[in-house]
């Protein structure tokens, strides 16, 4: 799939600025693609970005990882997680110490890596494992457009305000409207210029498009998957921030129940993996 571009998408492109890779992540996806990467010479290229480094040990003494004894090191990372495991782990935290993010998204991160860690759970959960890993990038991924077209547009906390209130399935209408471009678009422009892998650049650019899309055939088995990984986390990431009010998920409501039939599980089902969740 390609991503498709209206005329004045092109135009609003041209004047906001998408971060570039930063040039430890370049290197380290050179040297992880080499037939005996040298796991020194890894570790010197994270090392040399103090953000990055930073963010991967955090994310590897997550709550999302569960290890028994924290990992005190870079190169104690790659040994234990193996390259297979942190490479889309970098190119998370990456973003996130890349772009950035204005005040009236204060806690923009944080809540992106709460779903990001639910994400990673999930596939456990339903014994995913093999996604675990992507599905964490995407989960602290897939909102990127958000900051980007903050900064760029002065009146977004329009955007914001009808998010809040009416969630952001139709937030992203009233973005689109307003804009003649979404943040979905955006961030899978990014994820795409950041080379992330094929299916999670699909499920950032259709991640709002409930109607139908698990019969579209706009996105494989893969990022079906990812999908439904992506909607139960944020769904799970509602509910456990709301748990003293009666609101309901409107994102949530406009997909629930193709998710639901994609995964094979009742609705009663899923309350139960949640309460499983909360008090683990």
């Amino acid at each position: 799939m390609a991503i498709s571009l209206t005329q004045q998408e092109k135009q609003i492109l041209r004047s906001i600025s998408i971060p570039p890779r930063p040039e430890a992540l370049v290197q380290f996806s050179e040297e992880t693609k080499s037939a005996e990467p040298n796991i020194s010479k890894i570790t010197q290229i994270l090392q040399s970005d103090i953000a990055i480094s930073a963010a991967i040990l955090q994310v590897v003494n997550s709550a999302a990882f569960r290890r028994s004894k924290e990992i005190e090191s870079l190169e104690q990372a790659i040994m234990i997680l193996g390259l297979k495991r942190l490479i889309p782990l970098v190119k998370a935290v990456a973003v996130k110490a890349t772009v950035d993010t204005p005040a009236a998204l204060d806690n923009f991160w944080s809540e992106q890596s709460d779903i990001a860690q639910l994400c990673s759970t999930l596939c456990q959960s339903l014994n995913k494992p093999a996604l675990a890993n992507h599905a964490y990038m995407l989960g602290l991924f897939h909102t990127v457009g958000i900051p980007l077209l903050c900064v760029h547009f002065e009146d977004y906390n329009e955007v914001l305000a009808v998010a809040k209130s009416d969630g952001w399935t139709k937030a992203t209408e009233f973005e689109f409207n307003k804009y003649n471009t979404s943040h979905a678009t955006i961030g899978a422009l990014l994820a795409q210029q950041w080379k992330l892998p094929k299916p999670m650049i699909n499920v950032i650019y259709y991640q709002h498009d409930a109607n139908g899309i698990y019969r579209s055939g706009e996105l494989d088995g893969i990022a079906l998957e990812l999908l439904s990984i992506l909607k139960l986390a944020r769904h799970g990431n509602f509910i456990f921030k709301n748990t003293a009010s009666i609101e309901q998920d409107p994102e949530w409501h406009a997909i629930s129940d193709e998710v639901l039939d994609f995964i094979n599980m009742s609705e009663d089902e899923l309350d139960e993996l949640y309460s499983s969740l909360e008090s683990a």
